[in-house]
């Protein structure tokens, strides 16, 4: 069987057609059935003796976000998410040193929480595009290094990857820290490129690993954690959704990451092709770009919201409006957002381009 019928045959079947990846992707009957079994034993055994039954499950759900971001598996936590990671990142950074680089595309969401721990922001330099160019960004470093570097290798608003090997190179010669979010980018590119230089790095589980809502992963590594203040201890967390989150993890590495990450390229190219000259929208990426997001900027005036619940109600097909608020230091209006999964065939992206043009019109 092939990679798209593989996916495809260990999920449920979609109820319309499902382009929404990058904000929540479909899970399979495993992490599912992993999830519900652990839910069930706590009200056999107690929530207690469960999650240290559970013990084993989530060491390898560890060791697999470790393998896949290049960090140790003794430095991996979960986490409720990723803001809730970056939010735990920063509340515990030193307070002498609060002054942070990121991208003008810097997810909004992020922004507010760099923002409410008293960081100063300031703006890597970019190409037209939204590309981080990489030798101003160096020579910016080298004479003004910050505290740390934030890189969101994927955005949320446009499916661009961004040098994260490059980047990585820059901060290590700076002797600036790095933290990665690659809550878009884990499962779509490869994240253990940046070796040592990488400090830290943060996801969810909900995205292109497939896993469930409500759970993430933060990575530190000991030179920087050791530098970090004290914070609260855990609260309660859901075991259920971990333990999910670790059986997404080991199906992902099981499919392997080269296969599944060549797969999101491909039906993300699809996409570009089957939507490329469209009327009435006009497609950001560039066709082989190497992310299965493609963006779809209105050029006559419709509105990516009422395209959206649109889509919903009369095909069945659901996507993303992003509003200016992903990206407020980039955006200037909403777009659509596509984001199928491996699952996705060009037969999928042909039907989506012909209820896109009926929608448009009715719009």
């Amino acid at each position: 069987m092939s990679l798209t019928d593989v996916w495809r045959a260990a999920r449920p079947p979609v109820a319309g057609l499902h382009l929404d990846s990058a904000a929540c992707s479909r899970q399979s009957y495993t992490a599912m059935e992993a999830a519900a079994r652990h839910a069930c034993h706590e009200a056999e055994v107690g929530g207690y003796v469960a999650a240290e039954a559970a013990s084993p499950v989530i060491d390898a759900g560890r060791a697999a976000f470790a393998a896949m971001t290049g960090m140790a598996a003794a430095d991996v936590v979960f986490t409720t998410g990723s803001r809730h990671a970056l939010d735990l990142l920063l509340s515990r950074w030193p307070a002498a040193g609060r002054t942070l680089a990121c991208l003008p595309g810097e997810y909004g969401p992020n922004l507010a929480v760099m923002a409410a721990r008293g960081f100063v922001r300031r703006m890597l330099p970019v190409d037209a595009t939204g590309r981080l160019v990489l030798d101003e960004a160096a020579a910016a470093l080298a004479a003004d290094p910050p505290d740390l570097v934030h890189l969101t290798p994927v955005g949320s608003h446009r499916g661009l990857v961004q040098p994260l090997a490059g980047m990585a190179r820059i901060c290590a010669e700076a002797g600036v820290p790095l933290v990665v979010d690659a809550a878009q980018a884990l499962g779509q590119i490869d994240c253990a490129v940046g070796g040592p230089a990488v400090h830290a790095v943060y996801s969810s589980s909900r995205k292109w690993l497939a896993g469930p809502r409500g759970v993430g992963a933060l990575a530190v590594r000991p030179e920087l954690s050791d530098r970090m203040q004290p914070g609260p201890e855990a609260g309660d967390v859901n075991v259920a959704a971990q333990v999910g989150f670790s059986a997404a993890l080991g199906e992902y590495l099981a499919a392997g990451p080269a296969d599944v990450r060549a797969g999101l390229a491909e039906v993300g190219s699809l996409s570009r092709r089957a939507l490329a000259g469209l009327p009435g929208w006009r497609v950001v990426e560039p066709v082989d770009e190497p992310s299965a997001i493609t963006t779809l900027t209105p050029i006559d005036g419709a509105d990516p919201v009422a395209v959206r619940s649109g889509l919903i109600v009369e095909h069945r097909i659901v996507t993303t409006a992003a509003g200016v608020e992903r990206a407020p230091l980039e955006l200037t209006a909403p777009v659509l957002r596509i984001s199928p999964h491996v699952d996705t065939t060009a037969e999928d992206l042909a039907v989506f381009a012909r209820a896109l043009a009926a929608v448009t019109a009715i719009d």
